[in-house]
């Protein structure tokens, strides 16, 4: 684990590699949460999360599923590849000026139900299931998330 200083090196430096969860309920709905942190916060977004240096993309998709939806399991295999996409914002986890944060992101599709009781409260705000169109037309929705459903 980085101490926050390596972290910022890193951040100012490099690429991230992330992987994006994009949940729909069977009801053609999206899950989408209000980010409480850097970048992108105050924004609707899908959930996600940074993979760490020497974490396997299974383990890492099981930590992102149960640290960002609550969700005690959940196995990469059963989710589908959307696609791998390149997010790119002015601003960085600490608020420092000078850099933003570049992310590599392996999307990844899974359903859940509805009815399944989601959140992680540290990490959003608040969460909310959207069509892809009333996600599309609204201003607070994240422009990287938008862009996963043009």
């Amino acid at each position: 684990m980085l101490n926050e200083a390596d972290f910022m090196t890193l951040v100012r430096l490099a690429p991230l590699v992330s992987i994006d969860l994009v949940v729909t309920d069977g009801n053609r709905r999206i899950l989408v949460g209000r980010r409480r942190n850097r970048p992108a916060q105050d924004t609707w977004f899908v959930p996600g999360g940074r993979i760490a240096k020497d974490e396997s993309l299974d383990t890492a998709f099981r930590r992102i599923v149960h640290n960002e939806l609550g969700v005690a399991s959940a196995e990469r295999s059963s989710a589908r590849l959307y696609g791998v996409f390149e997010h790119r914002y002015d601003d960085n986890f600490a608020g420092a000026p000078g850099f933003g944060t570049h992310y590599i992101v392996l999307a990844y599709a899974m359903s859940l139900s509805g009815t399944v009781p989601i959140g992680r409260f540290d990490q959003h705000s608040g969460y909310q299931w959207l069509l892809a169109d009333e996600l599309l037309a609204r201003e607070d929705v994240h422009e990287n998330t938008k862009a996963y459903f043009r």
